[in-house]
């Protein structure tokens, strides 16, 4: 049996591919359990500064794989609470505070939960033949994986709701200019552009873009006063650690910096 989630390592960062391509890369939950031991295992490798996350086939994710949750006879069904909470949730956690950085590639049809846990992720990257869907109003549901929560952030209330509840699929190029993801690629050049940013990323000071994305999440819900008093804090943490110091130095001395993303 394939493994439905494969890691590679590159120079500074690890690939992490769905490898369902024959079902379209719909999760079971043994490909949401690989997907969560992947991310824990990257995450203490400190050879390991960033993540690319990709897919096999023609597809990134069919989202959910409905056979899979069906009533069988004689088989105990989990209950949507149970996949949510055990399966789902603790990747959104995660990614939310995972101490380096998340590209992802979406390489062709990204929809359901599958779609929701890419848009968690901090520079996401889509071939121009993909097509983004929220399909969950079409089985009367309503999107998980943080998709409630993303979605109206990076598009805006009301184009949020339109795309929840027509369940409409929008092009790479449509998603990059609401703001859906941050840019569009030629298919052909989606894992080049994808892997070249992954490897910019991992040369950067990983914890402070950690922190960066840490601080953007707060702002949605601080007042300003709580923000500033975040970034006072946030900032005054970096700045005694090593790559703070390295930068600084660097750009007094007019060099290139040598970023390590350490704590100490």
């Amino acid at each position: 049996m394939e493994q439905p989630i494969l890691t590679t390592k590159a120079d500074g960062y690890r690939i992490i591919t769905f490898n369902r391509p024959d079902k379209l890369n719909a999760f079971t939950a043994q490909m949401n359990l690989d997907l969560q031991a992947a991310l824990a295992d990257a995450d203490k490798d400190q050879t390991c500064r960033a993540l690319l996350i990709t897919a096999a086939g023609r597809a990134f994710t069919a989202g959910q794989d409905l056979s899979a949750v069906r009533p069988q006879p004689g088989v105990t069904k989990r209950s949507t609470h149970d996949v949510l909470e055990q399966l789902y949730n603790p990747i959104v956690r995660t990614i939310a505070d995972y101490r380096m950085p998340i590209v992802v590639a979406i390489n062709g049809v990204a929809a359901g939960a599958g779609l929701n846990l890419a848009l968690g992720c901090d520079v996401v990257l889509a071939a121009r033949s993909a097509k983004l869907m929220q399909p969950f109003s079409k089985i009367a549901l309503i999107p998980d994986g943080g998709g409630t929560w993303h979605l109206p952030r990076l598009v805006g209330a009301p184009r949020a709701r339109a795309l929840m509840m027509l369940a409409e699929p929008v092009t790479a190029e449509q998603a990059e200019a609401m703001g859906m993801i941050w840019k569009a690629v030629d298919d052909d050049k989606l894992m080049d552009e994808a892997k070249a940013l992954t490897a910019r990323l991992a040369a950067m000071p990983t914890r402070a873009l950690a922190a960066i994305r840490r601080a953007a999440i707060a702002a949605e819900t601080n007042t300003l006063a709580q923000q500033l008093d975040l970034e006072r804090d946030m900032q005054e943490g970096l700045s005694h650690e090593p790559d703070a110091k390295e930068g600084i130095a660097a750009f007094l001395e007019k060099r290139a910096p040598k970023f390590t993303g350490s704590k100490s």
